[in-house]
Parts: structure tokens; C-alpha cells; sequence
């Protein structure tokens, strides 16, 4: 299998892409093709003492920065290290595309270079997060679509459901719709109709959902607006953060809580694991016709090598065809 994969995108690129990329290769037994500046990339290697052997560099002279417009990736930068490995990828000279980089651009790149799965009206930003049960769930859309309409919605639980059952082995995923109520005559027409069309799907609906009931695995795929399930997903990664650094402060502040905290450290350092976005590395762009994945933008390389993890089970577990059969 082989993973193209943008060198430049990301805070922390490339030197965390590239050591994420040495660690995926070596551990999953995947080709990886590094598209960017090929010399920064040598460089970058060579300074670091990082050996590339068996790992193919493609050149790409441009960069599209985080806060730069979503349309670069088609316009104003086509030699962009990530445009060019969406080409790669659309022309089938790889398996899957992984970036750290712009969120909006891998969105309209992934829409528009790779092209979307027959029948899907909108691709969706889809992460994974865990809860308090030791599982996770699926969040779609996250960001990708601020605007949408009750058959995206459908769809986007049509393609998580296949993602969660193939790739997260999860039998007959519960999809949840989030909502600021669970009864059903609860919020927007939006959500109204929506509630409606899922109730008459073949997907095991279980209703509407609360956001403050997600962390206890009430289901294990949650649908939405991009508006909302962007807030959703940054409140979970804030509060995670947030909790990790006061478990720290907690346990670090004297000896007795130092004591303390050697007593449950297995049980700590399994919690803060279950907690740690780098566990899942990144989410796929669910509905594109080839594998695009996004990894997270502070990414480093052990989240880096598991974004390609992911990538990885996607691509075998043929997601794709999964949801161009529950879409005709």
C-alpha cells in the first residue's frame, strides 16, 4: 500500500511528518511518498539524522499556509505540496493522501481534485473521540459543512455507520442525532426533518442526543451541522486538555501527591491514554472517492504515525466501496 503524504502541512512540519512517516513505514509496513521542497526535506533529514532509505520524494515548490483561503489548493497554488499529492492520489499513482495541513483546503481538494463517491451530495470532516465507556464515537460533520440539509445529514450517518463497522469494528453502530433535547419534537426544521428521514433508514437510529451525554458513549456516531459538531469537537479537545494539565498540576504539587500519584500511576497513565487525541491521530474526509484523511495541525510524529494508522485501515477495510453500495 502506498500512503502520499504532504511533507510541508502542518505546525510542525515537516521534521514530525517525516519522523511519523519513518515510524509508519517501518511499523505498518507501508511505502510512503513525501511530496514538498525536496531540499528542505533532505535537509531536514539529514540535520536530524533521520534515514529516508526505501521512502520516495516528490517535488513541490509551494506551500499552502493554515490561515491562508481554502481555494489555494486549486487556484492560487497548484504546485502546493498538497495539491500535488491530491493529484497523485486522483490519478491513482497512490493509495491515500494523510496532510496536518489546512483543514479548508484538504476539504475543497479532496472534493474537487479526488472527486466525491457517486450519489454523495457533500464529503464530511469526520473524527473520532473516545468517551468514558473505553470506546469512541464518530463526529460528522465537524467543520467541513456549516450549512446543510437534511439528506446530507442522512448520508453522512450512512458513511459513518460503514466506517465504524469496517474499520472500528463496531456491530450495528448506534447513530445519534445531536440535538438540544432527546425528544423528538426537539430543535431546528433542520433537525425535524432529519429526525424523520433517519427513523425511516435501515441505520440503527437511536434519536436525538445531548452533547453533555456524549462523553458517557450514549452512541457511536454522532451527526450534525459542521457549525455544531465543530463546537463539539473543539469543547471535547479543550476540556480533555484541560483536565489532563490539572491532573498534572494535581499530582505534581508535593511529595504527598507525588506519593500519591506513583500508588494509581497504570490506572493514570490508562485514563490520560484513553484521553489522548494522538491515540487516533486524525479523521477521514468521509465521501471523497479516494482516501483523504486529515491528521491534527499541532500533529507530532508518534499522532502522525497513527493518522497513517488509520489511513491504512481505511484503505483495506475498502470504506469507499461500503458507501457507494449504501448510497445507489
Amino acid at each position: 500500500m502506498k500512503i502520499i503524504v504532504d511533507a510541508m502541512g502542518g505546525d510542525n512540519a515537516p521534521l514530525e511528518i517525516i519522523k511519523g512517516s519513518i515510524d509508519a513505514k517501518n511499523e505498518y509496513g507501508v511505502d510512503i511518498v513525501l511530496v514538498g521542497d525536496e531540499n528542505i526535506i533532505k535537509g531536514c533529514a539529514a540535520d536530524n539524522e533521520l534515514d529516508l532509505t526505501g521512502i520516495e520524494i516528490v517535488h513541490a515548490s509551494e506551500v499552502i499556509a493554515t490561515d491562508e483561503d481554502a481555494n489555494s489548493v486549486l487556484k492560487k497554488k497548484p504546485d502546493s505540496s498538497m495539491s500535488v499529492a491530491l493529484k497523485m492520489v486522483a490519478e491513482d499513482k497512490g493509495d491515500a493522501f494523510v496532510s496536518a495541513g489546512n483543514s479548508g483546503a484538504i476539504c475543497v481538494g479532496g472534493t474537487l481534485i479526488t472527486k466525491r463517491i457517486k450519489g454523495i451530495k457533500r464529503p464530511g470532516f469526520a473524527p473520532i473521540l473516545p468517551h468514558f465507556k473505553g470506546g469512541c464515537f464518530m463526529l460528522i460533520d465537524a467543520g467541513a459543512n456549516l450549512e446543510t440539509k437534511p439528506e446530507m445529514l442522512v448520508q453522512f450517518a450512512v458513511m459513518a455507520s460503514a466506517y465504524m463497522e469496517k474499520v472500528m469494528h463496531v456491530f450495528k453502530p448506534r447513530v445519534g442525532l445531536a440535538n438540544v433535547g432527546s425528544e423528538k419534537h426537539k430543535g431546528t426544521d433542520l433537525l425535524h426533518k432529519t429526525y424523520e428521514l433517519l427513523e425511516e433508514s435501515d441505520l440503527n437510529f437511536i434519536g436525538n442526543v445531548e452533547a453533555r451525554d456524549l462523553p458517557d458513549g450514549v452512541c457511536d456516531v454522532v451527526v450534525c451541522d459542521g457549525f455544531t459538531g465543530n463546537m463539539i469537537l473543539k469543547t471535547f479537545e479543550g476540556t480533555a486538555l484541560a483536565i489532563m494539565g490539572k491532573l498534572k498540576e494535581l499530582f505534581t504539587k508535593n511529595a504527598k501527591a507525588k506519593l500519591a500519584a506513583g500508588l494509581i500511576m497504570s490506572d493514570l497513565k490508562g485514563m490520560l491514554k484513553e484521553f489522548d487525541y494522538n491515540e487516533y491521530g486524525g479523521a477521514p474526509i468521509m465521501g471523497t472517492a479516494k482516501p483523504v484523511f486529515k491528521a491534527h495541525g499541532s500533529a507530532k510524529a508518534k499522532t502522525f504515525k497513527n493518522a497513517i494508522r488509520l489511513t491504512k485501515d481505511y484503505v483495506e477495510a475498502d470504506v469507499i466501496s461500503e458507501i457507494s453500495k449504501a448510497v445507489k
